[in-house]
This record gives C-alpha cells, sequence and structure tokens, in this order.
C-alpha cells in the first residue's frame, strides 16, 4: 500500500521504518526542515519502561492544588479558556481512582517492555549509536511517602514481569556514586536494571537515514493541511510547502503521528481524541568534571526531573505545564532546571552556560497512547504518547505497522478499533 505517515518525531520516523519493512511504499510528511527538531530533539533520554505509573494516580489532586501558586511547579495547570483543556482536566481527574489507575499501569508497561525489546532488536539490526547507556535507572525520593509509594509500584511492577526494585541508599550510591553527597536528604531510592537511556534526536537522525536507504520518501517543509476523505475512506493528504504552494497526493492510508497537533488535524473530519500538550522543558550542558555528574540517568522524584549523561552532555528535564500551544521559554522554570542539577550534581557542569529548550509532549488522561484505527477506512493514529515518547516509540511503530497489516500485535494493550 501507499502509505503516508505525518510527523516525523521519533514515533514517526519509527513509523516509516517498520511500515517500509513491512513492504509498503511509504512517505513521511513533516512541517520542519528536519526531523525530530520539535518535542522529540531535546527530551529527558530515557527508555524508561519501568516506570510505568501514570500521572493520573489516586491522591495527586493535592499535591497539584498546593502546586497552583508556584511558577515552578512540577506540574503547572495554566487554567484558560479553553474547553478542551477543561475537558481533558475532568478526565484526567477520572483517571486517578485506583482501579484505573491499576489498568493504566499494566497498559503502559506492556507497551513499554514491548518497545524496549523492539528497540534492541533494532539497534542490532542496524548498529545505530545514539549515545546509548545500558546502565539502568535510578529513581530518588526525598518524601518518605512518596518511596512507600514507590515501594507498591515496584512490587506491582515485579509482578508483572518487569524487574524494578527498592533499594539501599548505599546500592543506590554505587550506581552513582556522585550522589554520595545528598544520602542524609534521601528517603529511599528504588533501581531498574532494565531501563536505559539515549538521545532521542540522535536516534532519529540515524534512524531517517536507515529510512532513506530503505526507500521511504521524506517530505519535509511540507506542512499538513487537511486529510482527503471520500464516501467514508481516506484519499489522500494535503499539504503546502515551503514555497507556500499548496499540494495534494492519493493514498491508500495514513498514519497520524502528529503529537500535540494530531488532534487538530482531526477535528475537522469529526474525529475527537483526548489529547492536550503537557510543555516539558530541558536544560542542556557540557560536563566540566564527568565524574561529579550521572553514570547514566537519575529521576528525581521531588522535583519531576530527569538528569541523564549523553556522552560528554548533561540533559536535565522534565516538568509539565498546560499552557495550550504556547512555547516561550519561562525563565523560572528553566531556571528551576539548573537550580536542581546543580543541587544534585554540584561542579559536573558550568550551569551557568545552558541550553535551553521546551516542547509539548502529547498527553493522554490515561497516559495511554492512542494506537490504532479510526472510524475512518485508511485513517490510522499513533500518537498521544506524553512523556513516554521516546519509551514507547519502537514498540508503537511495530505494533501500528502489524494492525495495519490486518494481525494483532502479542502484548496486553487497548489499541483503538474502528466502530
Amino acid at each position: 500500500m501507499r502509505v503516508a505517515v505525518l510527523g516525523a518525531g521519533v514515533v514517526g520516523v519509527t513509523t516509516a521504518w517498520y511500515l517500509r519493512a513491512a513492504g509498503h511504499q511509504v512517505t513521511l510528511f513533516e512541517r520542519q526542515p528536519g526531523v525530530a527538531l520539535e518535542t522529540s530533539f531535546a527530551n529527558g533520554a530515557q527508555v524508561s519502561a519501568g516506570h510505568a505509573e501514570p500521572w493520573a494516580q489516586p491522591g495527586l489532586w493535592r499535591k497539584l492544588l498546593r502546586w497552583l501558586p508556584r511558577e515552578d511547579a512540577p506540574i503547572l495547570f495554566r487554567l484558560r479558556a479553553d474547553p478542551a483543556q477543561w475537558r481533558w482536566g475532568l478526565a484526567f481527574l477520572r483517571e486517578c481512582g485506583r482501579t484505573r489507575f491499576l489498568d493504566n499501569l499494566r497498559q503502559i508497561l506492556a507497551l513499554g517492555t514491548y518497545s524496549r525489546a523492539r528497540l534492541r532488536e533494532l539497534r542490532a539490526a542496524t548498529g545505530i549509536g545514539y549515545d546509548e547507556l545500558d546502565l539502568g535507572i535510578v529513581n530518588l525520593y526525598e518524601d518518605p511517602a512518596d518511596f512507600q509509594r514507590a515501594v507498591e509500584v515496584c512490587r506491582l511492577v515485579r509482578e508483572l514481569g518487569y524487574e524494578r526494585r527498592p533499594i539501599s541508599l548505599d546500592e543506590a550510591l554505587e550506581h552513582e556514586p556522585a550522589l554520595a553527597h545528598r544520602r542524609a536528604r534521601l528517603a529511599g531510592a528504588t533501581w531498574t536494571p532494565p531501563d536505559e537511556s539515549g538521545d532521542a534526536h540522535r536516534f532519529c537522525l540515524a534512524l531517517a537515514a536507515q529510512c532513506t536507504l530503505a526507500g521511504v520518501e521524506f517530505r519535509l517543509d511540507a506542512a499538513v493541511t487537511g486529510l482527503n476523505v471520500a464516501a467514508g475512506r481516506l484519499s489522500g493528504v494535503a499539504w503546502r510547502d515551503a514555497d507556500g504552494v499548496s499540494r495534494q497526493a492519493s493514498f491508500d492510508a495514513c498514519v497520524v503521528a502528529m503529537g500535540s497537533y494530531s488532534s487538530r488535524l482531526l477535528r475537522p473530519l469529526g474525529i475527537s481524541i483526548p489529547v492536550y500538550p503537557a510543555k516539558g522543558y530541558s536544560a542542556t550542558l557540557e560536563l566540566r568534571d564527568a565524574a561529579r555528574g550521572p553514570r547514566a540517568s537519575v529521576t528525581d522524584e521531588s522535583s519531576k526531573m530527569v538528569m541523564t549523561r549523553l556522552g560528554q552532555r548533561l540533559r536535565i528535564a522534565g516538568t509539565a505545564e498546560f499552557n495550550g500551544y504556547e512555547l516561550t521559554l519561562n525563565p523560572a522554570r528553566c531556571q528551576a532546571l539548573v537550580r536542581r542539577g546543580a543541587e544534585l550534581f554540584p561542579g559536573a557542569a558550568d550551569y551557568t552556560q545552558a541550553s535551553f529548550w521546551t516542547g509539548l509532549r502529547p498527553a493522554t488522561p490515561s497516559n495511554r497512547p492512542l494506537i490504532g484505527a479510526t472510524r475512518i477506512e485508511g485513517l490510522w493514529l499513533n500518537t498521544g504518547h506524553g512523556t513516554l515518547g521516546w519509551t514507547e516509540a519502537c514498540g508503537s511503530a511495530h505494533a501500528l505497522s502489524e494492525l495495519l497489516c490486518g494481525r494483532h500485535p502479542d502484548l496486553a494493550f487497548r489499541f483503538l478499533t474502528a466502530p
């Protein structure tokens, strides 16, 4: 089939790869001049299948209320006169019940585990490199109550077949010795050996090169303006080139992988999806003293930030700001990143020389992505991955390819099916 993939972030590029491997003729559309220049450009760099607990969980609403006045809050809702934001927020609160929390955790873990296996297969098959480190991830807790909740999550994750466990502070410092100076402040730590890290942008560049060699056609600087539908079936894609010329082409199928912008594209077709942008931030710095930085990747649960070594760079990323499609860098949130980095890893970098970035992560209330068919024949979705796009990309793309080919992926995940 002739298949259009819309969006060349990590989800779109991997989707193009697996669809081409399945024998389809694939064209990848991207409005930017290159791949992975938006949400996949400078994310937290973790491939963290074991960090499967969704944001929506019992008791979170109390923290959200405490965080409302804080400009640097880990999760910040800027309430707007935006019906989509209010609908999303109410749906998010419904997902905070324990039954839904457990169901979402199971599905997120299943997809993450599946995706981790596909990523490793892809890496072995192509030999691509992207500053990857297969050294596990340490999660740090300074609040005893947060740590006790994490102990319960670790138990659930292990029961579902993935290794994540509480560890002693001595063991945590063996994995990340540069944190020894924080020992007195720590309430506990967990360790997830199968998780890994790597630069999603470099991964996309390397995989895009492999896609080109395999015959995928890239249409860059091509802003998709609409989808053509006739008699309930997708018939083509319309876009605008960098020179402003409107164009269109016929396709047998189309996969929407445009992250937060997927909902905007689908709305004129009468398809409403629960995807809303969660604005994330990162700071990237050159390591000045690698021994004083992380060996691999650390999740700081008190600030909801991750700190990851990428070759000779340090990536600090995190927080979520629900403020529509606004992309201005907030100085207070940028400084919160480098301030926390300097507290955990003092001397590892010159924290006055950070490169800041922000991107819109496509969040669903449940934290489960939307993968599968729509009611329009030939129109498919692979979007809504939130903070786990890098973690779930290969698995989501492989599963989508299987579904499009009429097969059902071998994992316990609730895929979309056409009514």
